[in-house]
């Protein structure tokens, strides 16, 4: 068995033929065997369906082979040539068509591993619709969804899945984005709202006007994402390339030894015939994608391959706070309002607006509403332009939702008027233009964090763990007391984050957990980035992996998935590559002819293969820690 070319992965067309070649090659091999047994047919004609074989598929297989050899690519594949080419002026044409057989075989076997192990990830794209109903007037128009330009106006059905970003120009409604965002949570749309591609609509239509091109949308982007995982290479798997590519000559020097001392050609075929590494070119790739796919079922993107073999290595780990140490989801804690505003009164306004707003403290006022019992309102003329807070009118009266430093800029009279600086999060509202009220809100660390970092040194051996925040000190403080780091950094910029990550990893190996835009510098500095969750198509972009699930136990079983890729995946390279050697060993001692030693590297191969795949199929526990243990 061999691996594929590089030009071959990710296309169709090479892998059909080498499919056609391993199936032609088995009826030629079992109508030979059929002939033989019979005896009732000369040697030659035993022998036309063996040559056919070679004719019909040893010919390509070879010229692919002089060409990768043509430019400088001397992979272990090399020998199976040789093997072919041998075969024929030896007369060994059984062994032969066994070596084609290997060939085409393997590359076959490896299709259907990566395809079944794949198939997690392909789902995603297969979701998503390509055409869109583009409406001009009152034409309604169904065109193919690369044609839909910035601008235009689409209509939406009920149930249908959003085709596009925008924004929401007509009707009202809600939106299920649970499928790109992880969260169970039904958004409702009115006019102004954004809208994300891939989010399912719900029962009645809408009207958006695209805010971005297909190709640029939220959902192709986490397609791309997904995508890219299946087509990067990481060390480990060109660290199998190079090992191969020493052995070749190698196995070369062997046969032609034992030809030389034996004086026997057919002992160089076998030599070369045993010798081929399938499972070093092949279990290698095909672990790496089973442990993407098992990744991908626990509600893990690895957007990179390289990250299942650094990230257990990691011995530095730098927490970004929100969302990752703490849930990213803050509780309204504190309403502090003006003389003359009643309390109720006012979150009845305010929750009315922030229905519509995708802020992290918008869940939180919701909630506060909807445990007073508080019946929303209607709103209309929503804004919420980066920079200027949420907008927006409810009830005929202006609501405005800002933090201390935008109001500073835009009224500083009334950011005069504020409560002196607290802990925790805060937003100040205006109604009317006149202060009202200040909200404050805490994000609650999570349950599991104490026993999580207690957890990395023993088990993971995280010999050093920091907390590396753009927050203020009194949160951060607070929640690093709480889950037990000393390593404090507090209002840091992206680019101060960038410097510490940098600076630590040319110290160890680092793994960065974030989940903001901010911390895409950092993701990308260090040795390992994992973003929690789809907050943001940069930070994702950025990261190694993402965490769509957001929980400190997912990155457990991240750890532990690498180190059971790592391990299988050696396992299975170095025992069939044990295994090859001796069978070297005894062909080159005459112990093992061609076809004997074609049978036997055949049956290591699949052994290796399917020992790999192991990789895949999701073990009785993937983690070992307990939260709040």
């Amino acid at each position: 068995m061999m691996r594929r070319t590089d030009d071959e992965l990710g296309t169709g067309h090479p892998s059909r033929k080498h499919a056609v070649i391993s199936v032609f090659s088995i009826a030629a091999i079992l109508v030979h065997i059929v002939l033989r047994t019979g005896g009732l047919t000369s040697v030659a004609v035993r022998q036309l369906p063996l040559i056919a074989t070679l004719l019909f598929g040893g010919i390509p297989l070879v010229w692919e082979l002089l060409t990768k050899l043509a430019r400088r690519q001397f992979g272990s594949d090399l020998l199976a040539g040789i093997s072919i080419v041998t075969s024929v002026l030896v007369g060994e044409y059984l062994a032969g068509s066994l070596v084609v057989l290997m060939l085409s075989g393997g590359e076959a076997l490896e299709t259907y591993a990566v395809r079944s192990a794949s198939s997690v990830l392909q789902a995603l794209a297969k979701r998503m619709p390509s055409v869109a109903h583009r409406k001009r007037g009152s034409e309604l128009l169904e065109v193919p969804l690369d044609q839909i330009a910035v601008g235009d106006t689409v209509l939406v059905f009920p149930h249908d899945i959003c085709p596009v970003d925008g924004v929401v120009i007509e009707g009202r409604g809600v939106m299920d984005e649970s499928y790109l965002t992880g969260e169970p949570f039904q958004m409702s749309k009115t006019p102004g709202a954004e809208v994300l591609s891939g989010s399912v609509n719900g029962e009645s239509a809408l009207t958006i006007r695209c805010s971005k091109l297909a190709e640029d949308s939220r959902y192709a982007k986490i397609t791309r994402v997904m995508r890219a995982s299946e087509q990067q290479r990481p060390r480990l798997r060109r660290l199998g390339d190079q090992l191969g590519a020493y052995y070749t000559p190698l196995a070369v020097a062997v046969a032609l030894v034992a030809w030389l001392v034996s004086g026997q050609a057919d002992r160089f075929l076998a030599v070369l015939v045993v010798a081929t590494p399938c499972p070093l070119l092949i279990a290698i790739p095909v672990a790496i994608i089973g442990a993407i796919s098992l990744a991908a079922k626990r509600s893990i993107v690895i957007r990179d391959p390289a990250v299942l073999e650094q990230i257990d290595t990691c011995r530095t780990m730098i927490f970004d706070k929100t969302g990752t140490l703490t849930y990213g989801e803050p509780k309204l804690t504190e309403q502090n309002c003006r003389k003359g505003f009643a309390p109720g009164d006012i979150l009845a306004l305010v929750a009315s607006l922030e229905r519509y707003s995708k802020h992290p403290l918008a869940r939180a006022v919701l909630a506060a509403a909807e445990a007073a019992e508080i019946r929303l309102q209607d709103a209309s003329e929503i804004s919420e332009r980066p920079g200027e807070g949420l907008r927006g009118t409810v009830a005929g009266r202006t609501i405005w939702i800002t933090s201390r430093d935008k109001l500073a800029v835009q009224v500083p009279n009334v950011a005069r008027e504020l409560p002196q600086v607290a802990g925790g999060l805060e937003c100040f509202i205006l109604i009317d233009n006149m202060y009202a009220a200040t909200y404050r809100f805490r994000d609650e660390p999570r349950v599991e964090g104490v026993s999580f970092i207690g957890h990395l040194l023993p088990r993971h051996l995280i010999h050093k763990v920091m907390l590396v925040s753009g927050d203020r000190e009194s949160e951060v403080r607070y929640l690093a007391k709480h889950v037990g780091i000393s390593d404090v950094h507090s209002t840091q910029s992206p680019e101060q984050k960038l410097g510490i990550v940098q600076e630590e990893t040319q110290k160890a190996r680092t793994l960065f957990l974030g989940d903001g835009i901010n911390d895409a510098p950092a993701l990308m500095a260090a040795t390992v980035g994992v973003a929690f969750g789809q907050n943001s198509d940069v930070t994702s972009e950025s990261a190694g992996a993402v965490i769509l699930d957001s929980s400190l136990e997912k990155v457990d079983e991240l750890l532990h998935i690498s180190r059971r890729m790592r391990n299988i995946a050696l396992q299975s390279a170095v025992g069939g590559m044990a295994l090859s050697i001796i069978g070297m060993i005894a062909a080159a001692a005459g112990h093992l002819p061609p076809v004997a030693g074609a049978i036997a590297q055949e049956v290591v191969d699949i052994v290796v293969v399917l020992n790999a795949l192991r990789v895949a199929w999701p073990p009785k526990a993937l983690t070992d820690f307990r939260a709040g243990g």
